[in-house]
């Protein structure tokens, strides 16, 4: 390609001069071609690998030099020598004579520059050139990329960084490449070159370790084996690129969510010396973002804007606290530089005035930031305020008008920002009934049963039951604990935009009083964002949810009387009303989760202290961002969670962890305890305390609990010999746990219950073992647990992936004569084809062909394009050059529901029949390919519909398009296979069954065989051979006709078929009939081999009447020349002769010759002879006449050795990765 020039001193050094004249010259790097340039182009190659040089992707290149001129000018570079010559060319004809004109040297170099820059601004105008973000050294490694792992333009790189593999003992210093889908590996030493790619979705294990040799090392580990990287310059960008994008495989396989670029990021500037992808960038951007909403509790689709660091004013101690200001599209929040000093959350909806302060020696670059709650919060010390003040003022003018867009549909609900402002002061207002914000801003609704009272408040309101007594200790105890936090928000500010300090934290430690809970949740977890931004979202939910039934309804009805029944406010329809609506209406909202066990208990806990909504919107934080993946169908989160607690009881509790393993109670108990948070396993009353902590400060608080647990009890545990045992000792401490200062009545507790009659455990406090977990414990760290949790989710997903091959290998090793290690190489085959289509696919919908709610059989799908590929790399009668249209009906005849999709149980059957079925079988599979519906040719009449079999009256349709647009032909013959597979199923399908094979069908069954051969060792002998067959069932076929249409009917027999027809009489115009014979008959009764009635075509009686002896072949130009056995047939290759009027047509179609014997020269449309026909036991009897044909159907099949060939090979445009990762190629 045309560059714009750029001077080279030394035109000579590690270049080979090809061609030269007075003002341009050709060169090859030297190291490249077939010549290698000896132990020089070794050396070179090396470091143009080493050095990530640019003459690895274009090994060619063009320079221009004046003759009196040192300098050289590099104008063009190429990646091949045709690419080069081309450019050269173009030099030599309209340049090279132009030059000779000038008399100045340097008006010779401006014009040859001139010239070649108006060539790259003309083809960039050409080709719609549109600039991105990606530096021109990143795209020569996207180019390097491509051109070496063989990667298709839809594969994205990220990033590539220098380092080192280790195979064996040796190190290769190459270059590592990290795409969207892939890691790949890429050195070459010294005319050894080795390769290695990976797939993301098949990686187990991804850690960074040091050993005594290398003290920093990536390993990354598979099912196969184990790869090492070092000798990085930044092993941490690298490493947590990787982690990032293992994740982002690990998000496919679980739920499908691939990956989509974000486009709005800002333009990398121009100049910009670094070779950071757009691609790295936004990942880097989604990281930092991930991080920031983990930090502030904000709602999921919140993005990052910024960040600075500054100070903030805290009023309540008079003090300037350093910290750093972050700035999203919706918020801005504080976070200071010691840990729980103070975090701020300022929603851009609540904020009124944004101003620069006067700055001072005391206050540098002051900003101020009023709200509606009338509370001002100083930042100090900014950096750039200006801009930061710009960015602030967009964001709040973009949140400005989604107020008003939202307002305009819901005005009933928030009638003026006042009242919006009013609704969230008193959010925290501590009032004991909240029946005015019920009544005030929130509509009254009764979706469920008019009979029925719809709950508008908090359940624990209306079923408290006090003591006799009008005051006693606990009471006074919770109202000192509301005094407390009256207090605490009267200092520190109300509502969302408080001050969180640790006093905060000190008094969740202590309780959250009765009358504050539910609003305290909201508050911590974040869900008032949500429910504030979304007004009459979930009403709206409810009424679109109610009256809907599937099996998420139908577990919610089985669940709904098994939570908390010992709660009175369960024990009514009020209660159960209000769970079942919030439970569907979540299970509406996210038909990923649905319904979960375990969510009915957490829920009725939040119905009891929360109103309807806002239980909604805590379960919705609870399911989506504090519980991340906990309530799927398979739980995928808290066995991610279980494993990192294995990590940290083996750190903090070594002494009891293997014996904890030994027993295998850990995996048991920590189920129950995550999912519900401690709710199933302890007194109510006491399950709330750490339900406080949870919302307050995240998963952190249950991993301590837990290991406190364990720790109080590590003596009794360690004495424990069975499983049993030691879940004994854990559920009688739990049922210990009590809350004193509860002022609720005692509620029985069903987990108790479950326990022996031995002598129960000493009470324990909760608020005591809170405390004890937090000073044991309280190190532990939420990115510490984020990095564990990414170490387990690869674990947990893989094994998940593996169960499932294991599963669909036993559900269906009994249905074929595959071994398991066949069926599980086969299974990773299928399930990597799908892979590898959602990566490279584009548009398609990935919901549709892989929902792991299915069984397991049915969970991973490939269409017919995807089915093509496979059918090449392992099908016996595949070959490269004609397998499209067989590939297209095989794949028809599999799709047993028509849905254009087919599962790993129909693909199996279809490659059993092949491989190990026997002859009869085999032969069967190819007739019945054939029956169908053709779908494979653009020619209107060489194939036609199914017989009789399938309906009493068929009319034919022509072809829909190539077997590529199969999708949109699929009602073709989807009715055909229903109906075929309930007739086999009542009853076994006999070689008498099958229907009749038309002439258009049985020329494309002999196109089909002569296919199948063109690559055969005996190619010639079964040419012979399929032309004997032929001949033969043409001569059946005629034979045939005789008894199916004999001589001249009577009038009363054309009568009688006229009126079957539904045809008029002579008399009447014969359009009618043709029109009514395309409608299937309701009342004809035929035997099931009949031939099919065809509507005739627009030729003349006379010229139909032709077609009686029409017949069909296929051969090469030596069969003509070698077969006699069928020369009143005789077989020309394509276009090579004229035909007389006495002698065969010739029809060619692609590279095949298809022959129609006939009286004269008719149009092709015509060329079909409609009552000609074979059964499938004439077929079967011909091809048994003929031993090369047999020997070819009875051939046996190396199944392994195919395999091996379909992960080794390399397709047309990419590379097949077809299993976890290559094996290191070195050639010399």
């Amino acid at each position: 390609m045309w560059i714009n020039p750029e001077d080279v001193l030394l035109a000579s050094a590690l270049w080979i001069t090809e061609r030269a004249n007075p003002y341009f010259i050709l060169q090859k790097r030297k190291g490249h071609g077939d010549g290698g340039g000896g132990l020089a182009g070794l050396l070179v190659g090396t470091m143009d690998v080493v050095l990530d040089s640019s003459a690895r992707v274009a090994p060619y290149r063009i320079l221009y030099q004046t003759p009196d001129s040192l300098v050289y000018w590099i104008i063009a570079h190429g990646t091949s020598r045709k690419e080069i010559t081309e450019h050269w060319e173009w030099l030599e004809h309209n340049l090279l004579q132009t030059l000779s004109i000038f008399e100045n040297e340097n008006d010779i170099t401006t014009f040859v520059k001139g010239k070649v820059q108006g060539i790259i601004a003309e083809y960039n105008k050409n080709q719609e050139f549109k600039e991105d973000d990606d530096t021109d050294k990143f795209k020569e490694a996207i180019a390097k990329f491509r051109k070496l792992f063989g990667m298709p333009e839809e594969e994205k790189l990220v990033n590539y960084y220098s380092c080192s593999y280790w195979k064996g003992k040796v190190p290769r210093q190459g270059w590592l490449y990290l795409s969207i889908n892939h890691v790949c590996f890429y050195s070459y030493l010294l005319g050894k070159e080795a390769k290695l790619v990976v797939r993301w979705a098949d990686i187990t294990q991804l850690d960074k370790s040091a050993t005594l040799l290398l003290p920093e090392v990536i390993r990354v580990s598979t099912r196969a084996r184990h790869h090492l990287f070092s000798v990085f310059l930044n092993i941490n960008e690298t490493f947590q690129l990787a982690e990032q994008l293992a994740n982002i495989a690990m998000r496919q396989l679980l739920d499908n969510k691939g990956f989509e670029q974000d486009r709005s990021l800002p333009k990398l500037k121009r100049k910009s010396p670094q070779k950071v992808s757009a691609l790295k960038r936004d990942l880097d951007a989604r990281a930092k973002s991930e991080r920031y909403r983990a930090l502030f509790r904000l709602p999921k689709d919140e993005k990052l804007d910024g960040h600075t660091d500054c100070t903030l004013w805290t009023p309540f101690n008079k003090r300037h606290i350093l910290g750093q200001m972050f700035v999203s599209t919706n918020y801005i929040c504080f976070n200071g530089k010691e840990e729980t000093v103070c975090s701020l959350i300022i929603p851009l909806r609540e904020v009124t005035i944004v101003e620069k302060a006067d700055s001072s020696n005391v206050l540098p670059s002051p900003l101020s930031i009023s709200t509606k709650n009338r509370m001002t919060f100083l930042f100090a010390n900014l950096k750039d305020r200006d801009f930061l003040v710009q960015r602030i003022s967009d964001f709040l003018q973009q949140t400005t008008s989604k107020i008003y867009l939202e307002r305009e549909p819901t005005g009933s609900l928030t009638s003026s920002d006042d009242e919006v402002t009013s609704q969230l002061g008193s959010l925290l207002s501590c009032s004991p009934p909240r029946s005015s914000l019920g009544s005030d801003g929130e509509r009254q609704f009764n979706l469920n049963d008019s009979s029925v009272p719809t709950a508008t408040q908090a359940l624990m309101t209306m079923y408290r039951r006090r003591s006799p007594e009008e005051f006693n200790p606990k009471l006074a105890k919770e109202f000192l604990k509301e005094q407390a936090w009256k207090n605490h928000l009267t200092e520190y500010g109300q509502g969302v935009c408080m001050y969180r300090t640790e006093k905060t934290k000190d008094l969740v430690l202590q309780g959250i009083p009765e009358n504050m809970r539910g609003e305290l949740w909201l508050l911590f977890s974040g869900a008032i964002n949500e429910m504030v931004t979304h007004p009459g979202y979930y009403e709206d939910l409810v009424e679109k949810s109610m009256g809907q039934y599937n099996l998420a309804t139908e577990e919610i009805e089985r669940d709904l009387h098994r939570s908390l029944p010992e709660h009175p406010a369960f024990q009514n329809e009020m209660g159960i009303a209000a769970l079942r609506r919030v439970l569907t209406a979540y299970a509406f909202r996210n038909p990923n989760i649905g319904y979960c066990q375990a969510m009915n208990i957490v829920t009725s806990v939040l119905l009891l202290y929360a109103k309807e909504e806002e239980a909604f919107w805590l379960l919705v934080a609870l399911c989506e961002r504090m519980l991340p993946d906990y309530y799927n169908t398979r739980v995928v989160g808290a066995l991610v969670d279980q494993g990192v607690f294995e990590e940290l009881a083996r750190e903090y509790v070594p002494q009891l962890y293997d014996c904890m393993q030994d027993l295998g109670v850990i995996s048991t108990i920590s189920l129950s305890w995550f999912l519900t948070l401690f709710l199933s396993v302890m007194p109510f009353e006491s399950a709330v305390v750490v339900v406080d902590c949870f919302f307050y400060e995240g998963i952190k608080v249950i991993f301590q609990l837990a290991l406190s647990v364990l720790h109080a009890n590590i003596h009794q545990l360690l004495g424990c010999k069975d499983d049993g045992e030691a879940m004994t000792v854990l559920g009688r401490y739990l049922d210990s746990v009590t809350n004193k200062d509860s002022t609720l009545p005692p509620i029985p507790h069903l987990h108790s219950l479950l326990t022996d009659n031995g002598e129960p455990h000493p009470e324990v406090d909760i608020f005591k073992l809170v405390r004890s977990s937090y000073e044991k414990f309280g190190s532990i760290r939420a990115d510490v647990i984020e990095q564990m949790r990414f170490k387990q989710r690869l674990r947990v997903i893989q094994t998940i992936e593996d169960t499932t091959k294991r599963n669909v290998v036993r559900t269906i090793v009994t249905e074929t004569p595959f071994g398991i290690d066949e069926l599980e190489e086969l299974f990773v085959l299928f399930k990597t084809e799908h892979l590898t289509s959602c990566y490279w696919g584009g548009g398609t919908n990935l919901s549709e062909r892989h929902d792991p709610s299915l069984p397991y059989l049915e969970q991973y799908r490939i269409n017919v394009e995807q089915f093509r590929g496979l059918f090449v790399l392992l099908f016996p009668w595949a070959n490269e050059a004609h397998s499209d249209p067989l590939a297209a009906r095989f794949f028809r005849l599999l799709d047993h529901n028509g849905d254009a999709l087919i599962n790993f149980r129909e693909f199996i059957s279809g490659l059993s029949v092949l491989c190990y079925g026997d002859l009869t079988d085999k032969l069967k599979i190819l007739y019945k390919m054939h029956v169908l519906p053709d779908v494979s040719t653009d020619e209107p009449d060489s194939a036609f519909e199914a017989t009789q079999y399938f309906f009493e009256d068929i009319t034919p349709e022509t072809s829909m398009g190539k077997w590529q647009d199969y999708s949109f032909c699929t009602s073709d013959y989807r009715h055909y296979l229903k109906i075929w597979n309930q007739d086999s199923k009542s009853n076994p399908e006999s070689t008498k069954n099958l229907p009749k094979l038309n002439q258009g069908q049985f020329i494309e069954l002999c196109k089909t065989l002569y296919s199948m051969f063109s690559e055969d060792l005996a190619e010639q002998e079964l040419y012979h051979a399929t032309a004997t067959v032929t001949s033969l069932l043409l001569e059946m076929g005629e034979v045939g006709k005789m008894f199916c249409c004999p001589g001249p009917r009577s009038q009363d027999h054309e009568d009688r078929d006229r009126d079957r027809e539904g045809c008029p009489p002579p008399d009447r115009p014969t359009a009618d009939c043709s029109a009514r014979s395309q409608e299937p008959s309701k009342t004809k009764q035929t035997a099931p081999l009949q031939d099919v009635r065809l509507e005739e075509d627009q030729s003349s009686p006379k010229e139909a009447g032709t077609l009686s002896s029409a017949a069909a072949m296929l051969t090469s130009d030596d069969e003509t020349k070698d077969d006699t056995s069928v020369s009143s047939y005789s077989v020309l290759s394509a276009g090579s002769h004229e035909l007389d009027d006495n002698k065969l047509q010739c029809e060619d179609i692609a590279d095949d010759t298809v022959l129609v014997r006939s009286h004269g020269s008719l149009p092709h449309s015509t060329s079909i002879d409609k009552d000609w026909a074979i059964t499938f036991e004439q077929f079967l009897a011909s091809v048994l006449t003929e031993h090369a044909l047999v020997q070819y159907f009875e051939k046996p099949v190396d199944m392994l050795a195919r395999i091996t060939n379909a992960k080794n090979m390399r397709k047309v445009g990419r590379t097949s990765l077809s299993f976890s990762d290559y094996e290191i190629s070195l050639s010399a």
